[in-house]
């Protein structure tokens, strides 16, 4: 199995980042955001703990191969969130994680998935299998939390607290190079010695206990000495001096819904009221833009429903129209044809009954309903011959 842990000089160095042209700062700060984006992209979706951890170690193990120059980070980390999904048994659809992304980003960091966002994910998953050289399988701190806890005696009160103060300081770990520098359980000893200093718990005894057992962490991992314990106390804590991301960062005021909404205009009211009238031809028509002289209440709409007076009847000799009949104009509405009158199929002929045929007796004995009698005579018998 390869080795994933490097020397802390190493990573300030050696790094393909740094021989393309970046310096350590930046190269750390590509890393945190691009850890932190794992983090926000899978609490989103709804990810355990255990997933969003392994994605963010394929992430810190590809860019000590790959430079953030090469391979953009955020593609990078959808990459590495999408193929952890799938080996810690929590798989999610790739167009799922990519949905949930571009609504984290802005859209010129969106911009770096290319035309295809999707086929940008899975051709880069291949190369990711082949630069962490399929070694899928990646242990982290939050188990070796629990087992040092059981073995604590103390106030459990006390005890609970520093250890979720822990598992929150594991978390922000994985913003860091942590995992490339300690196993997970130095960096798990580092940070319960970290909370307890914090929650000023003392840690006096323990479970199996022996004379060669200085520190209660003798019993778990020897030869680890008080300044290494705080070198890793000193990583996590330089996170919280440092400056915090900016905007145009998913961890930015960018990615976050807005609690409250602006209008674009402001919403005002009339000072001075509006009068109209209706026009039926027109509509609504502003009292304003009448011209000067016209009092603004004349009656400029048609009359409606006025009956037009019959014309008189025609001079004697004549018919209509006649020289001077008032002609009505023609309506606006063609005339209606008239219906056609509704033509019927002619009537079925009646229907006759099927004549009478005699039956005759199936066996001797049988009586039938005598024959039914016609008016017309019948044919005379057949002649001998």
């Amino acid at each position: 199995m390869p080795c994933w842990y490097y020397e802390k000089k190493d990573l300030k160095r050696e790094t393909p980042s740094i021989h393309d042209g970046i310096d350590f700062e930046t190269e750390s700060r590509y890393r945190k955001e691009g850890a932190r984006f794992i983090i926000d992209t899978g609490t989103k979706m709804g990810l355990r703990y255990d997933t969003m951890a392994t994605g963010v170690v394929y992430f810190h193990r590809f860019y000590m191969f790959h430079s953030f120059k090469e391979f953009p980070r955020y593609v990078t980390a959808c990459c590495c969130l999408f193929l952890a999904g799938k080996v810690e048994e929590t798989p999610k659809k790739c167009k799922d994680i990519i949905k949930v992304a571009k609504a984290s980003l802005s859209e010129a960091q969106f911009q770096q998935f290319g035309e295809d966002a999707k086929e940008e994910v899975m051709t880069l998953e291949r190369i990711l299998l082949q630069t962490i050289r399929f070694d899928l399988q990646v242990e982290h701190p939050y188990g070796y939390l629990i087992k040092y806890a059981k073995s604590l005696k103390g106030d459990k009160s006390k005890l609970q607290k520093m250890v979720q103060m822990a598992w929150t300081f594991v978390n922000d770990s994985l913003c860091t190079t942590l995992c490339l520098q300690w196993e997970p359980e130095v960096i798990a000893i580092a940070l319960m010695y970290l909370a307890g200093k914090l929650s000023k718990f003392e840690i006096t005894d323990w479970s199996g206990r022996q004379p060669r057992h200085i520190r209660w962490w003798d019993m778990f991992v020897e030869d680890i000495s008080l300044e290494i314990l705080e070198d890793i106390c000193h990583q996590v804590l330089d996170l919280y001096s440092q400056q915090p991301a900016r905007t145009d960062s998913p961890q930015g005021n960018a990615g976050l819904v807005p609690t409250k909404v602006q209008p674009v205009l402001p919403i005002t009211t009339p000072t001075k009221p509006v009068t109209g009238y209706v026009n039926y031809a027109m509509g609504v028509t502003n009292t304003n833009s009448l011209p000067v002289g016209v009092p603004p209440n004349i009656n400029v709409a048609p009359p409606i429903n006025v009956p037009h007076p019959l014309p008189p009847p025609p001079p004697v000799g004549h018919s209509f129209p006649y020289p001077g009949y008032p002609m009505i104009p023609p309506t606006a509405n063609p005339p209606v044809p008239p219906t056609p009158p509704q033509v019927y199929p002619p009537p079925l002929p009646p229907t006759q009954s099927a004549p009478f045929y005699p039956t005759y007796p199936s066996f001797p004995g049988q009586v039938y309903p005598p024959t039914p009698t016609s008016s017309q005579p019948l044919p005379p018998p057949p002649r001998p011959y």
